[in-house]
């Protein structure tokens, strides 16, 4: 009797991988399917708002939406920065000085 593991049959080996890989295929179609649908509800929303939108271009609040949509295409809102006072930068500048001067003794 020979000791050890068994071989394994290479034929036995492709067919669970074959097998492995057409489960994966099924899966990812059935994604896919999903995602289709749920892009063409998202669409069907889009095309709801876009036409509320443009019945109530007149009043007030679809304004504000307006202005909004040309901030997408620019490439979002705008983002706010906060001011650092003078002495927080001259702070952080010479904290940044000290660790490369305790780097470049170390090297």
């Amino acid at each position: 009797m020979p000791r050890g593991r068994p071989k394994k049959n290479t034929d036995d080996v492709l067919l669970k991988s074959a097998e492995v890989i057409g489960w994966a295929l099924g899966g990812i179609e059935r994604e896919i399917s999903m995602t289709r649908e749920r892009l063409a509800s998202l669409t069907a929303q889009a095309s709801s708002l876009r036409s509320r939108l443009s019945r109530g271009a007149t009043s007030s609040a679809a304004q504000p939406a307006a202005s909004d949509a040309g901030a997408d295409e620019t490439g979002g809102r705008k983002r706010r920065r906060r001011k650092m006072s003078p002495e927080a930068r001259k702070r952080i500048s010479e904290m940044m000085k000290k660790r490369w001067a305790e780097r470049r003794k170390k090297q």
